[in-house]
């Protein structure tokens, strides 16, 4: 068994440096499938996702150099198989990218359904909805998804039913190469997104509004090789160091960000008390006093993110006054107030809206990380509390944040990492 133990109170100060995003950098890697050639990507975090997308591509016969922990050369020139097994792609729920890749170079495809965090129905309709509209015939069976195409895809319109950062992705990947101009209204416009088209773009791609209301993707023949490219920096891991620094009322120099993607964390911060500072590429966060309490309504970006709620809502915990949160993205989101009640929060949660009645302490105890932002949050909470919080179910947290122990120790955190042999 694994565990992190995080010894609290402490007040974060000091400077912590960003990595590539995760969310941007899942959709890149299969994305490097429509290229029958050499890819050279900088910035790459170096995470459990990441990893372990590195194995899926291989299997499909991709030749992988590290260059070094955060730069790969992904040489995809002989890749002769597009079947992707359940062991693999059920350890994440981003392996759902490798269908539209796929589709974009074989005629026909078969994955494994994606896995990862527990966060409610989590449905692929709108892909499956996205890849008829261009031509493929999908059917999901025994746990596997078979994608097939008689031609190559053609161009078309295609209206999400609600916004999808995946499902636009997808379609994005699908409709790189096909046949004439495919039109994606309701999309959704994550920096991730952007990311992904310009990535694109620099083979050759010709992809044009990502980030705006519609987008539109003119098929191209093909790609061609790119000399290099640098994922951007990961807006929730920033966040999560900002959140951080705020609720351990401290002094934190966020650097590799980028402060416009940060808006809607920033806005929250400030109102409560929190002192922000912003430069070309990095936040200084500053706190020194108990929060003010305040609400949050998740919405896709620009609004804010839903991967930010479990860790603000620490500042809400400790806050003066009453705040809420409302969830209008995933329904299981809330898993963690359990946990933070078991230190000494005071949270109400039902359905979609947590009551957080501010407390003036918390205190440690044993707590699991039911997802990925959970546990950053349950870290957050260990930091800010008196005595000892021991955290479970880490590989949650592992997925998506690089070196976070290390991160959190250079700013002044005491976590240890332990991995105990498991109970026979």
């Amino acid at each position: 068994m694994e565990k992190f133990v995080v010894h609290g109170p402490c007040h974060l100060k000091g400077e912590v440096t960003i990595s590539g995003a995760k969310n941007a950098a899942v959709a890149i890697l299969p994305a490097t499938l429509l290229v029958k050639g050499k890819c050279h990507l900088e910035n790459v975090p170096n995470i459990s996702d990441i990893r372990a997308y590195c194995k899926i591509l291989e299997s499909l016969g991709s030749k992988i150099e590290y260059v070094s922990d955060n730069e790969l050369i992904i040489d995809n020139s002989e890749v002769s198989s597009a079947i992707a097994s359940y062991e693999l792609t059920s350890k994440f729920r981003a392996s759902y990218y490798l269908l539209g890749s796929l589709l974009g170079r074989f005629d026909k495809v078969q994955i494994g359904l994606p896995g990862g965090c527990k966060l409610g129905a989590r449905p692929i309709d709108q892909h499956i909805k996205a890849f008829k509209k261009l031509g493929a015939k999908i059917i999901v069976r025994n746990g596997n998804v078979y994608a097939s195409k008689t031609e190559q895809l053609k161009g078309t319109n295609i209206f999400f039913d609600v916004v999808s950062v995946g499902s636009t992705m997808n379609a994005i990947l699908a409709a790189t190469l096909a046949d004439g101009i495919t039109t994606l209204e309701n999309v959704a416009k994550e920096p991730h997104i952007v990311d992904l088209a310009n990535f694109l773009n620099s083979m050759g791609a010709n992809i044009k509004g990502a980030g705006t209301d519609i987008i539109k993707i003119t098929g191209v023949k093909e790609l061609h090789q790119k000399s290099s490219y640098s994922i951007i920096p990961d807006q929730i891991e920033a966040g999560t160091f900002m959140a951080a620094a705020a609720a351990t009322q401290g002094d934190v120099l966020v650097k590799n960000c980028i402060p416009k993607h940060m808006e809607p964390i920033t806005a929250k911060l400030i109102e409560a008390g929190c002192e922000v500072e912003e430069f070309e590429s990095s936040i200084r966060v500053k706190m020194d006093k108990r929060p003010t309490s305040f609400n949050i309504k998740t919405l896709p970006y620009p609004g804010f993110p839903t991967d930010m709620q479990p860790q603000m809502s620490i500042l809400l915990t400790l806050g003066e006054g009453t705040g809420t949160i409302l969830e209008t993205i995933w329904e299981s989101r809330f898993q963690y107030t359990d946990e933070l009640n078991k230190m000494g929060a005071n949270i109400t949660a039902h359905g979609s809206t947590a009551v957080f009645t501010g407390v003036e302490k918390i205190y440690g105890a044993p707590v699991i990380a039911h997802d990925l932002r959970a546990g950053a949050a349950m870290i957050i909470a260990g930091l800010c509390a008196e005595g000892q919080t021991e955290i479970t179910e880490i590989h949650h947290i592992l997925r998506g944040y690089e070196n976070i122990i290390g991160k959190f120790e250079s700013l002044g955190a005491k976590i240890e990492y332990i991995k105990t042999e498991d109970d026979e």
